[in-house]
């Protein structure tokens, strides 16, 4: 299938006579939800062509096709849900599949590009799924009414089965053919709320991929093995910047298995018949590097940098008042500096990707998060037109951010692999474990200086000066993200705080180190999220006040939802302060990302060992419209967990340029028995729904801090909180 041939495209997905495919057209009106997202928004066009979005089967199943990707958040049950509900379809009619690579039909609309990033997926598709339902509702009722000659309105759907009060009934796939006849309703109604039966209902709804993964079925694409295919890896440079000088292939080539070794942009690529070969042949590879260009500070040096440049102006972010004065004048100033070092996604499933070209046409399958930046970039280094490529979407083994890349550099190794060693030969490229913590594409380095005032039981002035890498400046996507010097994605969070203070000030500094980075699952908000509410606990703790009424007088009545997801998570936990009982202390943090707000409160207690131990955390999150609840909950808990890992244990450290950790045995990851309990509640809301995939993770790390000043050990100062080196 080509990936713009609208024909060909709609006969692959009818995939036989008697379906119905449903398209339609919307507005390109949603916006990005946060800075990583607005990256790929190119703007200038304020309609999409249609999209086919559902296919009803003659055997009577309901398949949506899901322009986002699976890894693991969710979205084939919830844009599943979405379209079920307006169709009055059974739950056990839906299926669910990848859209092929297609910006025409399957763009984000939050995005302008077809991809998943910014926890936007069910936010973008909210309006867009459900009109798709509802008209193949519409036009499965018209065909059943002409056949039974009844008018429309008497014409009755439940789970699945149409009727009308005759008797008559029948099922979707018997009416699928002649509803494909129709012309599809340009604006048919959508359910009231008070009429929904699966959008958020308890327990109405299983995920769709979950069988399949459980029971080894689903296809990933390590799982990939098709006649003549090459398995790839790449040896790369271990320093950032570095290049090939020579290579010495002689004994690589000696291993059996390895058919051949080929230079190419990223390294020196082993092709062989499989991945033990490779990667023995690879092994006995010989090659020289330049690191002429190649970043070769360590992440003390870079500290220390970071460090003298808090203390210097920085680039304006946001400002009201005058905090400088206010400083200057005040009688105590209360200062705290965080570091948080450079973190790796390290999802379960490393950068894979499979590709065939027969030297005029190409098929490309993996995990893609982008598809239309990818699709562009195998066709660009194939130097193909962009209809002769094909990219089909796998699930995938997680991401966290690290499929999401502004440099195409995944796509663009698998290309240059394929082209190397010629057409007809379908390569495999792999990226190990090893391969994936010393790769780059870090969570940048961090540090916040932060200088505030209290006076007579208030916060008068507040000072935040920011230092760490953009990952869009100096790429394509600057123009996008980047306005007035400033980097969105640094800052979100920060710039802007739910707080009232009379005097306030945040500025940063985006210095250029040879490190790539990335955005990390909650992006800005990883670092900002914990700098500003475990400053904020620190100045109420100096102003006397309790750590949670402070949180809610300062913001009064200007920040409604991030108040009642506080007070929620209050009441949840029955906050009566921070003081030990029992030696446990709790600490609350609330942020927004992505547009929506979570608050948490964590219990904390020391271990033997002197390490912080949490045994339950209370989390209230306010997402707009719960599509779907046990996913929320899940992707709390899941967003909980992976914080405080992180939080706790996670670094990758630079020595001389070169990463240390290489695995998991180095990079630490919270172990099962470490995982707290877990208590979440959704906020009602009619807002419409925001994303839910990264928001869990900013508060944990920031109420875990601030526990542990509760119990009289202090925040911690730099992450990670346990084993931490520069």
């Amino acid at each position: 299938m080509t990936a713009h041939d609208p024909a060909l495209s709609r006969r692959t997905l009818l995939k036989g006579a008697g379906a119905l495919i449903i398209g339609f057209s919307l507005p390109r009106n949603a916006r990005a939800q946060s800075g990583a997202a607005a990256g790929f928004k190119p703007g200038g066009n304020d309609s999409f062509a249609p999209n086919a979005f559902i296919r009803v089967a003659p055997d009577d199943t309901v398949t949506v096709i899901v322009k986002h990707i699976e890894f693991g958040q969710g979205p084939f049950t919830g844009l599943a849900t979405l379209a079920a509900e307006e169709m009055d379809a059974a739950w056990s009619q839906m299926r669910a599949e990848h859209a092929p690579a297609d910006v025409k039909r399957y763009a984000n609309l939050a995005l302008g590009v077809q991809g998943t990033g910014g926890s936007t997926a069910i936010a973008n598709s909210w309006e867009q799924m459900r009109k798709a339902g509802a008209a193949a509702r519409a036009m499965l009722v018209q065909a059943a009414a002409d056949a039974w000659k009844v008018p429309v309105a008497e014409v009755k759907v439940e789970a699945g089965v149409i009727s009308h009060a005759s008797g008559k009934r029948g099922r979707f796939g018997e009416f699928a053919e002649a509803a494909a006849k129709l012309p599809v309703p340009e604006n048919p109604p959508l359910k009231p709320a008070s009429d929904y039966r699966l959008i958020g209902k308890e327990g109405a709804v299983k995920r769709l991929d979950t069988a399949d993964k459980s029971r080894g079925k689903a296809q990933f694409t390590i799982d990939i093995h098709t006649p003549n295919m090459l398995t790839v890896v790449v040896a790369r440079s271990p320093r950032f910047g570095g290049k090939v000088a020579s290579f010495d292939a002689s004994q690589a080539l000696k291993v059996k298995g390895v058919v051949d070794v080929k230079q190419i942009g990223s390294g020196v690529a082993v092709y062989a018949n499989g991945m033990w070969p490779a990667l023995k042949g690879r092994e006995a590879l010989k090659v020289t590097w330049d690191d002429s260009e190649a970043e070769k500070r360590g992440s003390a040096e870079l500290i220390a940098e970071y460090r003298r440049l808090a203390r210097q102006p920085g680039t304006l972010a946001g400002s009201h008042g005058d905090a400088e004065a206010a400083l200057a004048k005040a009688d105590r100033v209360i200062e705290a500096e965080f570091v948080f070092p450079y973190l790796a996604h390290a999802p379960m499933e490393p950068l894979d990707g499979y590709l065939e070209w027969d030297g005029e046409k190409a098929h490309a399958r993996f995990g893609s998060q982008f598809q239309t930046t990818e699709h562009q970039t195998i066709a660009t280094i194939l130097g193909l037109p962009p209809e002769k490529v094909n990219l089909e979407t796998m699930l995938a083994g997680g991401s966290f951010g690290r499929r999401a890349q502004v440099s195409q550099h995944l796509a663009a190794e698998l290309a240059m692999a394929a082209k190397a060693i010629g057409p007809n030969r379908p390569v495999k490229i792999v990226w190990t474990r090893e391969d994936d913590l010393t790769g780059g594409y870090y969570r940048p380095l961090f540090v916040h200086r932060l200088r505030g005032a209290v006076k007579d039981g208030k916060i008068t002035a507040w000072s935040n000066t920011l230092v760490g890498q953009s990952f869009f400046l100096g790429t394509p996507f600057e123009s996008f993200v980047v306005k007035n010097g400033i980097d969105a994605t640094s800052v979100e969070g920060a710039n802007e705080i739910f707080y009232e203070v009379p005097d306030f000030r945040c500025e940063v500094h985006n210095p250029k180190v040879g490190v790539p980075t990335l955005w990390w699952r909650s992006v800005g908000h990883t670092h900002t999220g914990y700098a500003v509410e475990c400053f904020v606990d620190e100045l109420l703790q100096a102003a006397g006040q309790d750590p949670l009424q402070g949180r809610l007088a300062m913001m009064g009545d200007r920040h409604p939802r991030a108040a009642a997801v506080l007070k929620a998570v209050g009441e949840m936990a029955g906050w009566k302060g921070s003081a030990p009982i029992d030696g446990r202390a709790r600490g609350v943090a609330v942020v927004e990302s992505f547009d929506s707000f979570v608050a948490q409160i964590a219990e904390v207690s020391i271990g033997p060992e002197g390490e912080p131990k949490v045994h339950k955390v209370w989390c209230a999150v306010d997402c707009g419209v719960a599509v779907n609840p046990d996913v929320i909950r899940a992707q709390m808990e899941g967003g909980i967990g992976f914080g405080l890992g992180h939080a706790l244990y996670g670094q990758i450290t630079l020595d001389g340029g070169r990463p240390v950790q290489t695995n998991f045995h180095e990079y630490r990851s919270l172990r099962i028995h470490e995982m707290p309990e877990v208590e979440v509640r959704i906020i009602a809301s009619t807002e419409k729904p925001t994303g839910v995939g990264e928001p869990g993770v900013p508060p944990i790390g920031p109420a875990v801090a601030n526990a542990l000043a509760a119990l009289g050990h202090g925040r911690p100062r730099q992450l990670p909180m346990q084993g931490g080196t520069v």
